[in-house]
């Protein structure tokens, strides 16, 4: 489901930041926190740039909560259809300790929570946005709880307000600015990609059909490891 647009100009800051590695790339990416889909573009992203040494591009995970953009929260019976398809098809090593039944009920305070990691430092914004989809994806925690997410702020030495938003909903009207068409939506030096590792179809009776898009997903790959 790699899709990509015109070029966009190189997003973020390039330098060095606080206790983390020379950065030389930075990858925005708008996506929610209870995005299944996201979670398998991510790690498909990080693992590769472990193989190809790349440490000098980074992620940076901005908020595009879908319970704003839809109008309503998001359904954990439709998350769990397309958990379950990512499972037998495209992600079998993934999602191992999801259940439907912690699916938070609000994503909002968990992308405030990464949006504050990412005003302390930059890689630790990138940490914790993965820490949040490996906690509610594999390891079946609600984060929309907030002794969850506050232990995890304590962790990292955060300061962290789950009912300040402003950060959040900036992101959101940065998405909207950007034309951002779903979650995820990737935008790289040389162009802006749509779900890259994933192909997601619907046949005609509504039923959910998800393979890996490795045409797609090279494609994003080439952009982000100019």
């Amino acid at each position: 489901m790699g899709r990509s647009s015109s070029p966009e100009p190189l997003v973020g800051d390039a330098g060095k930041p606080r206790g983390g590695p020379p950065v030389g790339t930075v990858i925005e990416v708008f996506a929610d926190v209870a995005c299944p889909f996201t979670h398998v573009g991510l790690r498909r992203f990080v693992e590769r740039r472990a193989t190809e040494g790349r440490d000098d591009v980074r992620l940076r995970v901005r908020a595009w909560p879908l319970e704003i953009v839809n109008g309503s929260p998001l359904d954990p019976a439709f998350i769990t259809e397309e958990v379950d398809e990512l499972r037998r098809t495209a992600a079998p090593g993934l999602f191992r300790g999801y259940r439907e039944e912690v699916f938070p009920a609000t994503s909002l305070p968990a992308l405030a929570l990464a949006a504050a990691a990412y005003a302390a430092r930059p890689e630790l914004g990138e940490l914790v946005s993965l820490e949040l989809r490996d906690a509610l994806f594999e390891q079946g925690v609600d984060i929309s709880r907030v002794d969850v997410l506050t232990g995890l702020a304590q962790r990292h030495d955060l300061d962290f307000d789950p009912d300040d938003l402003t950060a959040v909903l900036a992101d959101h009207a940065r998405g909207v600015q950007r034309e951002v068409i779903g979650s995820p939506h990737f935008f790289t030096p040389t162009g802006s990609f749509f779900c890259p590792a994933l192909d997601i179809t619907r046949d005609g009776e509504g039923h959910l059909h998800i393979t890996a898009d490795p045409v797609g997903f090279e494609q994003f790959l080439a952009g982000c490891f100019t």
